[in-house]
């Protein structure tokens, strides 16, 4: 697990900082914000569709830490390239560049989390190891735009996007280090017939449908989808929440008070045992994010609205927690990478059109979407709570006893078969 971390700390890292490096990078040699929008437009675009793909192919692959490998070194490679082209080479080639760097995205976030049901052994160790992951994600959105903003202002740009694009290489390395072999029961493997690309397809559709079909990950993930639709608009809130304060500078801090909120919330979850289920926690941060986003929304000053955004914060990193122990607990082992680099794809489209929707929010209108996306919130708790009656309803032992996590859990099926 230390190695495990140290990779995933590494590319989160390089993902995290490049979308603030970039912006940056495109101001500075263009003049225009815009060019550096286009850009992150197209590093972000590929997620969704590119998603079933990376985890069908990860899942099939013969040798995982190649492929893993060769992800992240497309990745690095594609930050150095963008951050080379960007106002020096044609905008269509450079969004071509980003483009392929964002088909890696999909890896960097839910592909890397999927590793930890081969690298850990089921019960409360893999319960922590999930943890622990999202201490990682939660440490990397906080180092990620901090060290690339300093180094941008400090040094260059550029420094700060190769500095980034050194971080995935880093990555890229450690993985070679990984205990990783061929998933059971796909197939692949010595003597493991070749891929066909009907045989892909239907594991393409395959992937799909388990999300859909299971009831428990179609509702984390519809609820987490809605979630991140209010949380994509929060950046951009944040920052004219600040300047409705009086502060126009402090949208950053907000933002990072939110990020350490997350970051203490889950290191909290490491400790050994325990003591909600992972559906009781994704149910409890939602309402949690909403009560502290409206605190935020009616805060009369910029150190209240923070401390209302680290609340908010440490209740959307139990979220991540919960989200990440259902995806493993039930997915089946053929298709749990899928699942993940699927869910995590869908939540970054999702946040993509959160954010747009917030281009039309104006200082003066920051408190009334800021309530907006508490609301977005609680509905996506609602949600969740209702896919869960239906659960019920459908009769499944597994759901009823809350799942590994629950007091008198019974057990689940042996993961290598579909739970659908």
């Amino acid at each position: 697990m230390p190695r495990y971390l140290a990779t995933a700390f590494f590319a989160r890292l390089a993902d995290e900082g490049t979308a603030v490096a970039v912006v940056m990078l495109a101001v500075s040699r263009t003049g225009s914000a815009a060019h550096g929008a286009y850009v992150l437009t197209a590093w972000m675009a590929p997620h969704v569709l590119a998603a079933p793909l990376a985890g069908a192919t990860a899942e099939r692959a013969r040798r995982p830490r190649l492929f893993y490998c060769a992800a992240l070194g497309g990745f690095a490679l594609s930050i150095s390239a963008v951050a080379f082209g960007t106002g020096h080479l044609p905008l269509p080639l450079v969004l071509a560049v980003a483009a392929a760097g964002g088909c890696c995205g999909p890896v960097v976030s839910g592909g890397l989390s999927s590793l930890i049901a081969r690298l850990v052994p089921a019960g409360g160790e893999r319960d922590r190891a999930y943890s622990w992951d999202a201490v990682v994600y939660n440490a990397a959105a906080v180092a990620g735009p901090g060290a690339a903003g300093l180094l941008a202002a400090a040094v260059s740009p550029v420094a700060a996007m190769l500095t980034l694009s050194a971080a995935a290489a880093c990555a890229c390395a450690l993985t070679a280090l990984l205990p990783l072999h061929a998933a059971p029961g796909t197939g692949a493997g010595p003597g493991a017939d070749p891929v066909t690309p009907v045989r892909l397809r239907r594991d393409l559709a395959g992937g799909m449908a388990t999300v859909w079909r299971e009831r428990e990950l179609r509702a984390v993930t519809a609820a987490t989808c809605l979630a991140f639709t209010g949380i994509g608009a929060l950046t951009t809130t944040g920052v004219l929440l600040a300047t409705h304060l009086g502060s126009a500078g402090a949208g950053g801090l907000l933002m990072t008070a939110f990020a350490v909120g997350a970051l203490a919330a889950t290191l909290g979850l490491t400790r050994p045992t325990p003591t909600l289920t992972p559906q009781r926690l994704a149910v409890l941060g939602l309402a949690g994010t909403a009560v502290g986003l409206v605190g935020a929304a009616g805060a009369p000053s910029v150190p209240v609205a923070a401390a209302c955004f680290a609340v908010a914060g440490a209740c959307d990193g139990l979220v991540l927690t919960a989200t990440l122990r259902i995806r493993a607990d039930h997915s089946p082992a053929h298709r749990r990478t899928q699942v993940f680099t699927i869910g995590a794809g869908l939540k970054m489209s999702a946040a993509a059109a959160g954010s747009a929707l917030a281009g039309a929010a104006t200082a003066g209108t920051a408190r009334e979407y800021l309530a907006g996306i508490a609301l977005v919130q609680a509905a996506a708790a609602l949600l969740y709570v209702l896919s869960r009656r239906e659960t019920r309803r459908g009769g499944s032992s597994r759901e009823v006893s809350g799942g590994r996590y629950g007091r008198g859990a019974g057990r689940s099926r042996p993961s290598a078969r579909p739970r659908s």
